[in-house]
């Protein structure tokens, strides 16, 4: 499985607008591909759509028509405050029909892990302007998901050292891979 960072957001965000353009069978499609939670709601913020990343994302699986605002059991802030549910990002972003970006929060799993996540709430409005509902793309940056990434990063840059003859590239190569190595090891506290 391919892991989402936050610059790939706005093309997942991109791609996922597109379907839901097209409509709700696309929508099932491209949504089940694309590499991160992502959810829908209607006008009201009842989530309508949620894609299998989200299950994983969330550590259970949403209640379509019966959850509202978010996919997590419990929310809290970066900070470690309770967030409800009804000021969270999208419920923000259905309230007022703008899109919310910047904001960091932590979804709580029901065996008591935690997410530190960005979501980019967007709204979705029809060909007649109407508001349908939000579109939310969450974006996983805890910890170890980041370190792991790295270390995938690490990992193509020695294999591809493997490959190369000219002395200069391969100095270069094996920089990066440290530099991603390092990172990894900070993140994970050792």
């Amino acid at each position: 499985m391919v892991f989402a960072t936050p610059d790939m957001a706005d093309d997942i965000l991109r791609s996922a607008l597109a379907a839901a353009e097209a409509g709700e069978e696309a929508l099932h499609c491209v949504l089940e591909e694309l590499p991160a939670a992502i959810y829908v709601t209607d006008a009201e913020g009842f989530v309508s759509f949620f894609n299998s990343a989200c299950v994983d994302f969330a550590g259970r699986t949403p209640k379509v028509g019966r959850d509202r605002w978010c996919v997590a059991g419990k929310l809290f802030t970066e900070d470690g405050e309770y967030l409800p549910h009804d000021r969270c990002p999208m419920a923000v972003a259905v309230q007022t029909r703008q899109r919310v970006r910047g904001v960091f929060a932590v979804a709580e799993r029901p065996d008591g892990s935690r997410v530190k996540f960005l979501p980019f709430p967007t709204p979705l409005f029809g060909h007649d302007g109407e508001f349908l509902g939000t579109i939310n793309v969450l974006i996983d940056v805890t910890d170890s998901r980041q370190a792991d990434f790295l270390e995938q990063q690490a990992q193509k840059c020695r294999r591809l050292a493997l490959t190369v003859l000219d002395r200069k590239v391969l100095q270069t190569l094996n920089q990066m891979a440290e530099e991603y190595e390092t990172k990894a090891r900070a993140l994970r506290g050792r």
